[in-house]
This record gives structure tokens, sequence and C-alpha cells, in this order.
């Protein structure tokens, strides 16, 4: 599954400004007193309509809401509290065929609370104004999408020239409008030379290779902050990525390759392209610092395309073949495992990884048992497999397991069943059923083994299958059953059991 990066790894789509809307003399929208001076720089990510006294269970965040008043509170304040609350962007309040104009006291409960307020005509459908920024929207992502693949191949053409880390460093930072920094491993980035130039690092007292920075200089407090993040991601067991923001500026942290090289980025405003472009430098800054065979993955993929094996292209391994899901960057989380071959064509991002992968923010993963490359298709069974189970379980992260049957499911998840399952039955009903279950629905055998009448076993298994809801001659319910009673039996402290 090797791949190279590339501009798969697409931005979010960005909002839109209200200063756009406002702008477009067809819509002919007008911003009140309500709207603050903060109205033109809010950005919207969705438009919805809506009548209903409280619509803000139904708002996500980011919302331009569109009302014409049919239902207005007479309590506009506690109305624009709710909205504010729900995150919604801005108000568009359509003037007739309810309200003449808008209420004053709408107005001025925006203005209370900071709710952009805007007016729509009579003569602007609500459809006109949801098109509007739905266009707005889709121009905006072109932008962004051109940007990042602009970038990509910057960024593509600096790793080409002869002193490649400074150059791709500082074609980072010019394209971000920011700094970037990248502290090798073992280094600690005081902050001192946060606005040195890429190409004159600064030796560090540990013997490490010297921390690069390249761009705009840094105030002292996001100097030191992007420190701190630095250190922290840099350090064993550190999360995959982190975030902060200090004296304006938004600060960002990457792993490179899981040997302890980090790279660091602060901009002063972070676009929805930010990113994905950043990712596509830490993949790039991987491959070229992390220590590896010079053109390993090159050659195992000419190895392979000459018409060799897998098995032949690859290193022995062992390997971990990852399945993952998520609202991620494909290529920022192939960074972050210290990979390069990933494939995220799919619903579902595959990648083989020579270490074994720990829980990462933003993806549910399912990872594979170590695997030498002959062995690859029956890992990567293992390994969507094992992204179903952890799906299953709402967890971040799954492992294969051998052993059985009972080793295909992840054991917290497979408890959390079959209390579920069994809630209705008394600790009797659960003990009979069992005996039932283990002698194979014989009435005369179970009784001999609980000691009591057949009658009494057939009244409780009957009563068995009317509080679940289920049918016991059917074979996979019996099957499911008896399963659950196993899981049970394993935990002494079940308060079934």
């Amino acid at each position: 599954m090797p791949a190279t990066p590339s501009a798969s790894a697409t931005p979010p789509t960005p909002g839109v400004e209200l200063a756009a809307l406002l702008a477009d003399r067809e819509l002919g929208l007008r911003a009140l007193t309500g709207a603050g001076d903060r109205a033109p720089a809010v950005a919207v990510h969705a438009v919805h309509a809506s009548e209903m006294a409280d619509p803000s269970p139904y708002l996500l965040g980011g919302e331009l809401l569109l009302t014409a008043g049919a239902q207005l509170e007479a309590d506009a304040d506690a109305y624009v509290a709710r909205l504010v609350a729900a995150g919604a962007a801005a108000l568009g309040f359509g003037v007739a065929p309810v309200y003449e104009e808008v209420p004053p006291e709408l107005a001025a409960a925006c203005a209370r609370h900071g709710l952009p307020l805007l007016e729509v005509p009579p003569r602007t459908p609500f459809t006109a104004v949801a098109r509007t920024v739905w266009r707005l929207m889709a121009e905006a992502r072109t932008r962004e999408l051109r940007r990042v693949t602009e970038a990509q191949q910057s960024l593509a053409a600096a790793a080409a020239r002869p002193d490649p880390v400074p150059a791709l460093l500082r074609r980072l930072a010019a394209t971000l409008g920011g700094h970037a920094t990248l502290l090798p491993a073992g280094g600690q980035d005081t902050g001192r030379n946060a606005g040195r130039d890429a190409g004159q690092g600064t030796g560090q007292d540990t013997g490490q290779a010297a921390i690069r920075h390249a761009g705009r200089d840094l105030p002292p407090e996001a100097a030191g902050a992007l420190a701190a993040l630095l250190t922290r991601v840099g350090a064993p067991g550190g999360p995959a990525t982190a975030t902060d923001a200090a004296a304006g500026w938004q600060l960002t942290a990457y792993p490179l390759g899981g040997e302890g090289q980090v790279l660091g980025v602060a901009v002063p405003d972070r676009t929805p392209g930010d990113h994905a472009i950043t990712a596509i430098a830490a993949v790039l800054l991987t491959l070229l610092t992390t220590h590896r065979p010079a053109g390993a993955e090159a050659g195992a993929l000419t190895r392979l395309l000459l018409g060799g094996s897998p098995a032949e292209a690859l290193g022995p391994g062992p390997w971990h073949v990852v399945h993952a899901r998520g609202s991620g960057d494909p290529q920022a989380l192939a960074a972050a495992m210290g990979t390069v071959l990933v494939d995220a064509r799919g619903e579902e991002v595959r990648l083989l990884a020579e270490r074994e992968p720990g829980p990462l923010p933003g993806w549910r993963l399912g990872v594979s048992a170590p695997a030498r490359p002959e062995a690859l298709a029956g890992a990567e069974a293992q390994a969507r497999r094992a992204l179903r189970r952890a799906e299953a379980a709402r967890a971040p992260l799954a492992r294969h397991t051998a052993g059985g049957l009972d080793a295909l499911l992840d054991p917290a998840e497979a408890l959390t069943h079959a209390r579920e399952l069994l809630a209705p039955l008394t600790p009797e009903q659960v003990r009979t059923l069992r005996a039932w279950l283990a002698h194979h629905g014989s009435w005369d055998r179970t009784a001999a083994a609980l000691g009591v009448h057949r009658n009494t076993v057939r009244q409780r298994v009957a009563r068995c299958s009317a509080l679940l809801g289920r049918d016991l001659d059917d074979p996979d319910t019996r099957m499911e059953l008896w399963f659950a009673l196993r899981t049970l039996d394993r935990q002494d402290n079940s308060p079934v059991t």
C-alpha cells in the first residue's frame, strides 16, 4: 500500500463571513445595530430556517438562523440567549408578512448578547440566502484546495533541493505566513531562537542535531508556549498532536516518525487548509529525517512494480496492518505512525506500519497482530475485524487477539452486551437457563441437575423466553445466550450471577 503525500487530504469547508453576504447587493441584507462591530468577521457554516419558538435544540453551531418571527416569544432576551448558547453564528429576520420591521426588543436583545442580526428584505427569499451561502462556501473550498495543491508542489520541490530540511521549513513557514520549528529527538527548544532562519539551526548541549527555525519571529509568550508543546509531544508516550494559542498566535505540534522529532508551526490566523499543508510537510520531513535505509520506500515500490511480491518488496518486519476510520487527515495519521505506506482511497484508511500504534485523537483504529510480509492478507482481515469491534464498542482502538471465537470480541464489549441481554432475568432464571442450555434443552436432565420438577423447568424457561423476547428454539438465539452466559461466568463480580 505505498503512497506519497497528496492533496487527497482535503481541508474542511471554510465558513462564509457575514461581510460577504452583506456585500451581495442582490440579497439586500442589512446589518442592524444588534449585530455590533463583530458582524463582518463572523463565519457562517450553515443556514437553517425555523419558525419554532425555540429552535436551539436543532442547531449544531455556526448557523445563520432565518426566521420571520411567526412564533417569536414575548421574551426576546430569552430567545436570543438560547440561540447564543446553541452556538448560532447570526440571526436573519425576514420582514413581512408577520412583522413590518424588526422588533426593537429583538434588536436590543441581540445587542446585549452580541448576536449579529441581519434584516432580510421582503423581496429576498430565505432560499436565496441559503444558496448564496452554499455558493460562497464552494468557492472558498475550491480556493483552499488549490492552495493545498500548490503548497504540495512547492513543498515537494523544496524537499528535492540539496539541503532539503531547511528549504522545506522555509517553504512551509512562507506558505502558512507564520513560523516553523523542527525539534530533533532529545532536543529541548527554549524558544530563544524562535525567529532564526532554518539554515542557522542552534546546537544543543545534548549532542543532538541542531534545532531549525524558519519564518516570522514569535513574541516571547508565543515562543515559550510553542516550546512547551514541542517538549510535550516529543516526550515518550506524548500525544499525537497538540495545539495551543498564545499572544495572538495559533500553535500546533506534530511528532515525526515516532523517534522523538517534532514539527511545530505557529500562524497568526489558522485557515482550513493549514492542517493539510502541515501534514504534507510532516510526511516529507519524516522521510527526510527518520533513520531508515536510504530510498527504502522507493526501493520497495520499485521491486513491487517490477513483478516482485509484497513479501519481497518489504523488509522482514514484523508489520502491523491498521484499518482506520475518522475525520482527520490520513497523511497526518500516517506521519504520527511513522509510515508513508497509506491507502486513503476508500471509506477506511489502510496503513502498514513497523511499530504498533496507540490510540490517536479523531480516529478509530483496528490493529492486526504482528505479521511477516507473506502473511499480510490475513493480517488485513484481522485489522478489519478489529476496527469493527472498536466501532461497536465506541473505543479509540481495538487489537487482534488470538484464541478462538471468544477472542474475536472485545472483553469489555462482550460483558456489556451480556449484561444488557440478560438484565431482564432473575438470578434463579439465569441459573435455570444456563443449565437448560448446557443440557441441550433436555427437560429431564435439567430438572435432575437443578433438583426441581421438569414442569418447573418448563415454566422457568418459558418465562425466560417471554422476558427476553426471544425464541429459545432458534439455534442462533441459543448460541448468543450461551456466549453471554459464559462471559458472565468469567466475571466473579457480575451483578446478574
